[in-house]
């Protein structure tokens, strides 16, 4: 099977005159089962519609979204797998300089708000067709939303984009829905049943059913089947409305006990009907069977390929959905809480086909999902009852109720594994520590340490400080301590040095400057250096993201401290990179205005030297280094030279007179120059 259609070429080739879908992506087309829109062009493609693509159109040329004509029964249109504005924009509203999901990993090929550009202009040119908005930008958007990039709330994406309908979460069922629908000649604005999917109507055009509860309860009370939110208008004026509403969305989203939520725009409703139902093993399986190219489309070889197929070419996802309930993730609106999984056969066929791919070198890069470990179902309950509203799994302790089991999941890696052509099953999607600790059977513990880990384990604890885990709806760190001295002693029971790479967030809700110096003690007695820090980005549909606007916590309404000055959240970024010479003036700084001035000095403890001595020592090495240019000496020279300096901060803790004397004109003198370059030492 080849790819699908891109342009009316390939339409002829293949004797279409019409499409009956036209899908418009913002990344550019990937044909594997990792990319959102290769799956609903694929499965559309399997029940005998004529699917193409257009990607990553032109968005200020009208006939870019012309090239293949009319489709006969709608336009789908999805942002990629991220949103269009992280896709975009840093953590500190930066403009990044590239885009995985783009030809040669170039930037500039989508424009912000990519599902509302899309939309509008297919509304302008084919003002007749059916406009349906899924994928996660619009998933995240269907509420009112806090925009971190407008720092304001935003009115539903459905408003915005002037589209028909929107799917939420991954969509299979209701689009082969909308499309059976469609296909019978049913008009769109007259489907409003489908689970899975949120519309905009007025209050005439409403379902029965809804029309009548809102003119009985005048807006303002729920039932066992409805329930209303407080509206656009309130919640963009009031922070508690936005919360409340908020905890409400949150509970809602699950397929058996979810309700219908109403969410009133000016003089119009936004209706979300209750989630799809969880995806079936065989569907599951069904899906990630169908003929992908497993690779991006030809036409952008020359441009240098598409960067994000690297790490997911060679990948198997073995499930989705996560109870893990960590408040910064937004898995609970987009995939929900339920386990979704694919069978074993499925798995060990798809891990079989990859040995046959070009490129393929023996390494499968990952068997897992949202969180590798959390393969089968939390508990028996779910799957009659549902997932309990306002409780999580794992959080603030396990449920007595979970399922704690990880044999089905060795068994697959074992016999993966064993496979030939494959040396190596790395696990790289994120193991949850704090379920693998509840395991009292040390096997896949052991197994994972002895065959999966490829001299690095990533884990994310996030933080240290219980506080602030408790906003993060992440275990305490007796837990992570326990799982690090547990991994440590397996790796030197089979003989083996392996690291853990623990992840941290600064500047999280309810993380102030002590939690941030908290941390950045931990990572001193480590003697871990991280290179690379996250800072908390608030993106719409997660519980962070509510703590991050409204100053509450909708799970319980109490307040939380949120750093939100540019100032405050770089000195906590700062302290997380400590030893990084570049954040020494922002260390001092919160160091300082903490009251922490026991942490500035030359003990063991200290993260940081005096400011004066660490001038110096930042003046030798530049001064350093400008000689090395000029002479180009290293080895014995250079090791000397580190001895200076080091000698000269040893004298000055003596207090000797002679290392810094200041004349009458306050001028340094006495300093002998190094003659070579010198390496910064750092301190452990």
């Amino acid at each position: 099977m080849s790819f699908l259609p891109v342009n009316r070429k390939d339409m002829e080739e293949r004797g279409w005159d019409e499409l009956d879908f036209l899908f418009i992506s913002g990344d550019a087309y990937v044909d594997h089962p990792s990319f959102g829109h290769a799956i609903i062009t694929r499965i559309l493609e399997s029940e005998g519609y004529r699917v193409g693509i257009i990607a990553q159109p032109d968005w200020n040329k009208a006939e870019d979204f012309l090239r293949m004509g009319k489709p006969k029964l709608g336009v789908l249109i999805a942002s990629g797998v991220i949103d269009s504005m992280v896709n975009h924009y840093t953590a500190s509203k930066k403009p990044r300089s590239d885009d995985d999901y783009s030809p040669g990993g170039k930037a500039g090929k989508r424009p912000d708000r990519a599902v509302i550009v899309y939309a509008n202009k297919v509304k302008q040119v084919m003002k007749d067709v059916p406009v349906i908005i899924g994928g996660l930008e619009a998933s995240l958007r269907r509420f009112a939303h806090y925009d971190y990039w407008d720092d304001k709330v935003r009115r539903s994406i459905l408003v915005d984009s002037k589209a028909d309908l929107l799917i939420y979460g991954m969509g299979e069922k209701p689009i082969l829905e909308v499309a059976e629908m469609l296909n019978k000649g049913i008009p769109v604005h007259k489907i409003k049943n489908i689970r899975g999917s949120a519309y905009i109507s007025g209050r005439e055009e409403l379902p029965g059913s809804l029309k009548s509860y809102i003119e009985k309860t005048g807006e303002r009370d729920n039932s066992s089947l409805l329930t209303l939110v407080p509206s656009y208008e309130e919640v963009s004026k009031d922070k508690r409305k936005y919360a409340e509403a908020f905890k409400v969305q949150y509970d809602e989203q699950d397929a058996i006990t979810g309700k219908t939520i109403i969410q009133k725009h000016g003089d119009r409703y936004l209706v979300q009907n209750p989630p799809a139902y969880p995806v079936e093993t065989k569907t599951m399986d069904k899906i990630y069977s169908l003929p992908y190219e497993r690779t991006y489309h030809p036409s952008y070889i020359e441009a240098g390929g598409i960067p994000a197929i690297e790490e997911v070419e060679f990948s198997v996802t073995s499930h989705r959905g996560c109870y893990g309930g960590c408040s910064f993730c937004a898995l609970n609106f987009h995939q929900g809480r339920a386990i979704q999984m694919r069978s074993k056969a499925s798995l060990v066929n798809e891990a079989k086909k990859l040995t046959w791919l070009p490129g393929f070198k023996g390494y499968i890069h990952d068997v897992g999902g949202p969180t590798a470990n959390f393969r089968i179902k939390a508990c028996n309950k779910q799957v009659k009852s549902g997932v309990c509203k306002g409780k999580q799994c794992l959080f603030p302790e396990p449920c007595k109720n979970i399922i704690v089991d990880h044999s089905e999941y060795l068994d697959i890696l074992r016999d993966i594994r064993q496979l030939p052509g494959i040396k190596k099953v790395f696990i790289r999607s994120g193991v949850r520590y704090d379920y693998l600790m509840l395991d009292k059977n040390d096997k896949f513990f052991n197994e994972l340490c002895t065959h999966h880990v490829s001299g690095q384990l990533k884990v994310a604890p996030e933080h240290v400080v219980d506080r602030v885990l408790e906003k993060m709806g992440k275990p305490g760190r007796k837990v992570y301590d326990k799982f690090t001295k547990k991994f440590y002693e397996i790796n030197k029971n089979i003989n083996k040095e392996q690291y853990l790479v623990p992840y941290f967030i600064s500047s999280h809700p309810g993380s102030d400057l002590e939690a941030a110096i908290e941390l950045a003690e931990y990572l001193r007695d480590l003697g871990y250096n991280p290179e690379q820090v996250q800072d908390f980005y608030p993106t719409p549909g997660t519980l962070s993201t509510c703590m991050y606007y409204t100053g509450l916590d909708p799970r319980n309404m109490k307040p939380v401290y949120v750093p939100k000055s540019p100032k405050e959240k770089a000195m906590q970024r700062a302290l997380l990179q400590f030893r990084k010479p570049q954040n020494y003036d922002l260390v001092y700084e919160a160091l300082k205005k903490a009251g922490r001035d026991d942490l500035i000095g030359f003990g063991k403890s200290c993260l940081i030297r005096p400011r004066r001595v660490a001038r110096l020592i930042s003046g030798e090495t530049k001064k350093v280094g400008k000689n090395v240019e000029k002479s180009g000496l290293k080895g014995n020279s250079e090791r000397k030279s580190r001895a200076k300096v080091n000698e000269l901060v040893t004298r000055k803790k003596r207090g000797d007179r002679d290392v810094v004397s200041n004349d009458k004109r306050g001028k340094r003198t006495n300093i002998e120059k190094p003659a070579v370059k010198m390496k910064t030492r750092k301190r452990h």
